[in-house]
């Protein structure tokens, strides 16, 4: 058994991006709460994932990994869950029947409530207030009472995260994730969507497919259902140290908080304390690789969490933005690669693409993340290597936060419903035309 280390040790670490709590007391008594939870997810559910992604290292599947920036307390509700597990079955129909490869279906969810951010404070009209952190953190409306950090809030994503799970595993097994009721889905979308005449098309060919099968009495289980896994950022240290469990098969640790963790382009640092503590732990892992990534760098990072070289459970997740991945993705790769090392890669065509609107928001351009998903797909055609998934954040709903896609949203636009509270998502009809040209994509290699 690896034994864990302390909380202690690893704020001394220097940890980055944490929480400041001014009452240590009140830290300790939503540790001590959190600490006697029952798991969240289970140990056998993340060998399975960790299988599944090896898989994926090995060219065999491919991952969709989608969901929201942050996720909000108010956000919990059966609606929202549904809307979101909708688009990204819809996604996976399209990318499966397309591509003829399977996929694997992560949800951004059940735990990515909390935010790295790239200043500590905020001003507005001259006042100056903590920044927003996400819900785990603090509250988004601007008042000294609203940005304090509060710990008990660790204990609010846990129930948030279990209440959004509870949901997720009824729609997945449950009827709703049926391949049969695909049409069911998105009846709206095909009839409004520049896309939807494209899904139509697909939706046919499948039913055409299922009648065939009923007709000679093949009855799938895996029609009905679906293996759906949940997924975060493990940025709040208190959080996932407290949520790491010994499961008493094997003896491993486990982060229980989610099936999959990564750790971000801010808190990758080799000897930094994210880095450490998931190096303890057995569930697959990803982690992002900005611009400022070199191959050695990743190289390391590989060796120091997966000293082992354990199949599937290293997962390099790139985000370049658009102008970059040409250039910057090839010698990462080969590098990689030629270290003997195997690794899912995965392309977040989202983060490097940010930029302000000329109307002040926040947003994407939808070509851009178009673009460095195609520069993703020919540099891992030019070096004969497996271009392993997409990390998008999106959202069910039809909001306007990016701009482009088959509506040709604009900047004017975006005020119309730009619903996020951090990052701009695709909206629903933008997730479905994204899949349709990463099947292509697929397809084409």
């Amino acid at each position: 058994m690896v034994s864990i280390p302390s909380l202690d040790d690893l704020h001394a670490m220097g940890a980055a991006q944490q929480p400041t709590y001014a009452d240590p007391a009140a830290r300790e008594r939503a540790l001590e709460q959190l600490r006697r939870m029952p798991p969240l997810v289970f140990a056998g559910e993340c060998d399975d994932l960790r299988d599944r992604m090896a898989a994926v290292a090995r060219g065999e599947a491919f991952l969709l990994q989608g969901g929201d920036c942050a996720e909000t307390f108010e956000g919990v509700t059966a609606e929202n869950v549904r809307n979101k597990l909708r688009v990204l079955l819809s996604m996976a129909v399209v990318l499966t029947y397309a591509a003829s490869v399977p996929v694997v279906k992560v949800g951004r969810l059940a735990g990515q409530y909390a935010k790295p951010r790239s200043r500590d404070t905020e001003t507005r009209d001259g006042v100056t207030l903590p920044a927003y952190r996400g819900d785990a953190v603090n509250g988004f409306d601007f008042t000294p009472e609203s940005r304090v950090h509060d710990p008990q809030r660790l204990v609010d994503v846990y129930h948030a995260s279990s209440a959004t799970l509870n949901l997720a595993r009824a729609f997945t097994t449950g009827g709703y994730a049926d391949l049969r009721q695909m049409h069911e889905w998105n009846k709206d979308f095909v009839k409004n969507s520049p896309v939807g005449v494209s899904y139509e098309q697909v939706g046919g060919e499948i039913d055409r497919a299922l009648a065939f099968m009923d007709a000679i009495g093949v009855e799938p289980d895996a029609f009905r259902s679906v293996d759906f896994y949940s997924s975060h950022e493990a940025l709040i240290l208190e959080y996932e140290h407290a949520l790491t469990r010994v499961d008493s098969r094997t003896q491993r640790s486990y982060d229980v908080s989610s099936h999959f963790v990564w750790i971000g382009e801010r808190t990758r640092q080799l000897d930094g304390a994210h880095v450490e503590l998931l190096s303890h732990i057995a569930n697959p892992i990803g982690v992002k690789l900005g611009p400022t990534t070199s191959a050695d760098d990743a190289i390391a990072l590989y060796e120091k969490l997966n000293p082992e070289r354990e199949s599937g459970r290293i997962t390099f997740i790139t985000r370049f933005g658009a102008d970059k991945i040409r250039d910057l993705l090839p010698p990462l790769v080969e590098k990689v690669t030629a270290a003997g090392l195997e690794v899912a890669w995965v392309c977040d065509p989202m983060h490097g693409n940010t930029f302000e609107a000329s109307t002040g928001y926040k947003t994407r351009e939808f070509d851009d993340v178009i673009d460095e998903t195609r520069g993703f797909f020919e540099v891992h055609r030019a070096l004969g290597t497996w271009p392993g998934g997409i990390h998008v954040e999106l959202t069910g709903d039809d909001v306007t936060e990016c701009v482009g896609g088959g509506r040709r949203v604009s900047a004017e636009d975006l005020a119309t419903r730009y619903e996020t509270l951090c990052d701009p998502r695709l909206n629903r009809e933008q997730s479905l035309e994204l899949a349709f040209l990463v099947a292509d994509m697929l397809h084409q290699r």
